[in-house]
C-alpha cells in the first residue's frame, strides 16, 4: 500500500466512519464562517457542473458517499472510491442508490484511462499524502471534454492549519498550484468561501497542435 497520511489512516477506525456524516453536515459551516449546508453544497455542484443523466461519474476519496449520492439522484452512472473500507460500509448503509463501491487508492487507481464524463474530489484533496499525483490520476480518468470538481480546504498560511500539517499529514493547496500540477484541465469556475475553495475544471477536448 502507498503511504498514508495520519488523517487517511484514521479513516480506517469504524468509530470515525460512523462518525464522519455528522462533521461533514457541519464542517463547511466551520471552515467557511457563513451557514453552509449540505444542500446548498450540492445546488452549488449541480449548477456549476451540470451533470447529466446517463454520465458515467467517479466520486473520488467517497468517504459517507455525499457526492455519490447526488450524482445518483440525478441520474448519472456512479463508481464510488475510497481506500477505507468503514467509510465505504458507511457509505452503502446511507447511499443506497445505484453505487458501484470501489475500495481504491486514488492516488493510482488502476481504472482505465479516459473513461469518465466526470469526477468529484472533495476534502481528499487535502488528506492524500501526495495531493499531485491525485490530481494528475484523476486528469487522466477524465474524457477530453470530461469536468473535475474540487472541494477542499485552502492555504491561508494560519496556525491552524500549520497544525493540522504537522500532526495529520494534511496539505493547504492553492488554486494556481492546482492549475499547474494539471496542464490538460481549464479552470471554468471558482468559488471562495472562508477557507473553503470549489473548483471547476475541464479536459482539453482536443491536443493543442504543436507549432
Amino acid at each position: 500500500m502507498n503511504r498514508l497520511t495520519r488523517a487517511q489512516r484514521s479513516n480506517f477506525v469504524p468509530l470515525t466512519a460512523w462518525g464522519y456524516r455528522w462533521w461533514r453536515a457541519r464542517s463547511l459551516m466551520l471552515l467557511s464562517g457563513e451557514k453552509f449546508s449540505l444542500e446548498r453544497e450540492r445546488r452549488l455542484f449541480l449548477g456549476l457542473a451540470q451533470p447529466l443523466p446517463g454520465e458515467h461519474w467517479l466520486d473520488v476519496g467517497t468517504s459517507t458517499g455525499f457526492y455519490a449520492g447526488v450524482l445518483a439522484r440525478a441520474g448519472c452512472r456512479v463508481d464510488a472510491l475510497d481506500i477505507s473500507p468503514a467509510m465505504l460500509q458507511a457509505a452503502r448503509r446511507r447511499e443506497r442508490g445505484a453505487v458501484n463501491w470501489l475500495c481504491l487508492n486514488a492516488e493510482k487507481t488502476g481504472l482505465e484511462a479516459g473513461n469518465y464524463d466526470g469526477l468529484t474530489i472533495g476534502a481528499t484533496l487535502n488528506e492524500t499524502a501526495d495531493p499531485a499525483a491525485l490530481l494528475r490520476e484523476a486528469a487522466r480518468l477524465l474524457k477530453p471534454g470530461g469536468r473535475l470538481w474540487l472541494m477542499y480546504a485552502a492555504s491561508g498560511g494560519g496556525l491552524g492549519q500549520q497544525i493540522l500539517a504537522r500532526l495529520g499529514g494534511l496539505t493547504f493547496p492553492d488554486l494556481s498550484w492546482i492549475e499547474r500540477q494539471v496542464p490538460e484541465l481549464r479552470l471554468t469556475h471558482a468559488a471562495h468561501f472562508g477557507q473553503v475553495e470549489f473548483a471547476l475544471l475541464q479536459k482539453e477536448k482536443r491536443a493543442t497542435p504543436q507549432i
